[in-house]
Order: structure tokens, then sequence, then C-alpha cells
């Protein structure tokens, strides 16, 4: 006796719950793509929360442009000195010389030019030289003889902090000439008709947006062609209106100031052009690779010594721009300038991402990171928050970023 079975076609969705399925399957694709890039979005969305806040706390004065204006000033040396630093801790190391080397080279850049009367572009190249010989210096010790960064870094520390005493003589020396003062201080020229903002900023920045929209496009179409997961349309284009918007408002308030600091139209060169490095070269990949799992990249054929040693060839001429930057803003060299900048540089790597364990962070995290801290300090300075409890907001802050990245690690390996 033979049993038939015939399938039964599912019944029509009742009306009005078609569209509710729709929405709750959407959600649950939004709500996936962030699980699977938490590490991203995450820490933007703390960002945001965090301007949010202080512009209300502070009645808006933290998104006057002025202040915006400030904020870039102020944190430039730190978001040069996160690029490298995420650099150098995604291949698995760390750096703790990075301040004192900020200092050694403004102290450098003091004596070519104010002491004996060095052109200032001259200098310059001298001091970025300087930094990359410490760096190589640095990175042989450590690629070539096997001795720990951590070690070999806290000797640098405390070596190029010796050295700038020595040449400052223990006191501030200044004034710099002003072609070097604009590094720090300086402003886009004004072009164009007279309006109420600045012509070539605008120019700049909607070139920025239209960028960074092509970029995404590409992006997104790579990871198509690759297979790859990819959010939803819907979300993708809404991702698309939140950094135009973001970028455009940025650009509106430093519009109707002075204009684009230069030293912002540097740290954006460095932003692209590292980027491209860690996405699209041999050389990013490698990086990758030997902090991600050594061995295996060895045996791959990686030569983890050589990649080592540019890392912080690559850390010393940042290091270096970076300590041109802030002695030009001061417009003066001092022994006790760059301390506790490589803490802040380390910070702002591992607020924007990077894993303790190496193998993991982006040129843009570290960005991220940096700006938190930043919009944190000119926050609580404008609610005449005391240094002592800033320090221990920023502790909270970092503690909590690097126990967010072990917690996520744990979700995503159970």
């Amino acid at each position: 006796m033979s049993t038939e079975v015939t399938a039964k076609s599912p019944a029509p969705a009742p009306p009005g719950k078609s569209g509710g399925a729709a929405g709750g399957n959407l959600l649950q694709l939004m709500l996936d793509g962030m699980r699977r890039n938490m590490r991203q979005y995450g820490m933007l969305i703390a960002l945001g929360l965090i301007v949010v806040l202080f512009a209300v706390w502070t009645d808006g004065g933290l998104l006057t442009p002025h202040n915006i204006s400030n904020l870039v000033l102020q944190n430039s040396y730190v978001l040069i000195l996160a690029i490298g630093m995420m650099l150098v801790i995604i291949a698995g190391h760390i750096d703790l010389s990075v301040g004192s080397l900020t200092a050694f080279v403004g102290a450098f850049a003091a004596v070519l030019t104010v002491q004996n009367d060095v052109p200032w572009p001259v200098a310059v190249a001298l001091c970025l030289l300087a930094g990359a010989v410490a760096g190589a210096v640095q990175g042989f010790f450590i690629a070539y003889l096997g001795i720990p960064s951590f070690i070999v870094t806290l000797a640098g520390m405390l070596t190029f902090r010796g050295v700038t005493e020595i040449l400052l003589e223990g006191q501030t020396l200044g004034p710099f000439p002003l072609g070097l003062q604009k590094i720090g201080n300086g402003f886009l020229p004004e072009t164009g008709p007279e309006t109420n903002y600045h012509n070539l900023t605008l120019l700049l920045g909607l070139v920025l947006i239209a960028s960074v929209v092509l970029q995404e496009v590409r992006d997104r179409k790579r990871q198509q062609e690759f297979s790859l997961d990819v959010l939803p349309t819907n979300v993708f284009l809404l991702k698309l209106v939140a950094l135009s918007a973001a970028l455009l408002t940025v650009t509106l308030l430093l519009a109707s100031w002075k204009g684009a600091p230069i030293i912002l139209l540097i740290l954006g060169a460095l932003v692209v052009g590292y980027g491209y490095v860690m996405r699209n070269t041999v050389f990013g990949r490698h990086i990758y690779a030997i902090g991600g799992n050594l061995p295996a990249a060895k045996l791959s054929g990686v030569k983890d010594k050589k990649v080592t040693f540019y890392i912080f060839l690559n850390m010393g001429v940042l290091a270096a721009l970076a300590g041109l930057a802030i002695a030009a803003r001061l417009n003066a060299a001092s022994p006790k300038a760059g301390l506790n900048y490589e803490l802040e540089a380390i910070a702002s790597a591992f607020i924007g991402g990077a894993s303790m364990s190496g193998g993991v962070g982006t040129v843009l995290g570290a960005i991220i990171g940096g700006v938190v801290l930043g919009v944190l300090n000119n926050g609580m300075n404008l609610l005449s928050v005391g240094t002592d409890w800033q320090q221990v907001i920023k502790g909270l802050a970092l503690l909590a970023a690097v126990g967010f990245d072990v917690w996520n690690k744990r979700k995503s390996g159970s």
C-alpha cells in the first residue's frame, strides 16, 4: 500500500503582514551588518553620542566654527601619531618613544632655525630625516637583533628626552620663522568672489564628499564581485547620506571661520595615503599578516624583519612631523614638550579598534579614536572640568574600548 504525499502550498500572508515582515527582515539585516562591523560602527556611534552630549551640555559651544577650528589645530599631532601607532600595533609591537621624539624634533628645529638661521624648508627636511634615522635605529634593534619593542622604545623615550634637554639647555627656545609657524597655525588663503564662506574650503569639502561617496561605491562593488556580504541597499544609502551630511557640516563650520587649517590638509593626505597602503598594497597586507600570525606569515614568504624595520622608520618620520606641528603651533620648543603623547597615540589606536594581539585595525579607526579623545578633552575644557577628572574619564574610556574588544572577540569565538 503506497502513501502519496503532496506538498501544500504556503498560505498567502494576511493583508498588512508582508510589509511588517519586510521591515523585520531589513532591521535584521541592519543588525547583522552592525554585528559584523561592530569595531567600526560601534566607535562611530559612540563618537556621535559624545558630540551630541557635549553640544547640549555646552549650549552649542562645542560646535561653533571657532571651536571646531581649534579642535583640529589642538589635536593634529595626536592624529598624526595615531596613524603611525596603528601600524605599529597592527604588527604586534608598541612604541613608547614617540612623545620624547616629538620633543627632540621640536628642539632640533629650534636650534636650526632660531640659533643657526637655517632656512625653515631646509630645517623641516632635516628634522624629518632625523626622525627617520631615530626610527630606523630603533627598528634595527627590534627587527634584526630581536630586542622587544617595549624595551627598545622605552630606552628611546629616555634617550630622546635627555637629548632634548641637552639641546635646549633646560630652556624654552623660540620664536620660529613665519613659514614654519604656518604648519601649525596657518589657514588656506582666501580666493574667489567675496561670500559669507571660505570659497576654497567649500570647494575642497565638496570634492572630499564626492571622493568618499565614490570610494564607498567602489568598495561595495568590489565586495560584491568577490561574493562578500554587503550592507542592504537601503542601509548603504543611509550610510552615504550620514557620511555626506557629517562632512558637509564640518566643511560649512570651517568655511564660516577662517577656512581649512593647513595641518588639516596634511592630515587628510596622510589618511588617504596610509589608508590606500593598508588596503591595497602588498606591504600593508604583510603588516596585517605578521601581526595576525607571525609563523604563518614567515612560511608564506613574508620578510617580517624588513617589514618591522620599515614600520618603525615610518613611525619616526610621523613623530618628527607631529613634533614640527606642535612646535609650530606653540611657536617655541620646550624641554617638557611631548609629555604623554605616546599614551594618547596608543589610546587613540585602541579606542579606534586596534587589538592587543595585533593583526586588527584601520587608519580610519585611529583617526576616529583620536577624534574621540580630542572631543572629550575639548568638551571637558569647555565645561571647566579639572585635569584630575579628565585623566580619570579618559582612562575609563580606554578601559571600556579595550574591554569591548575583548568581549567582542569572545562573543565572535563562541
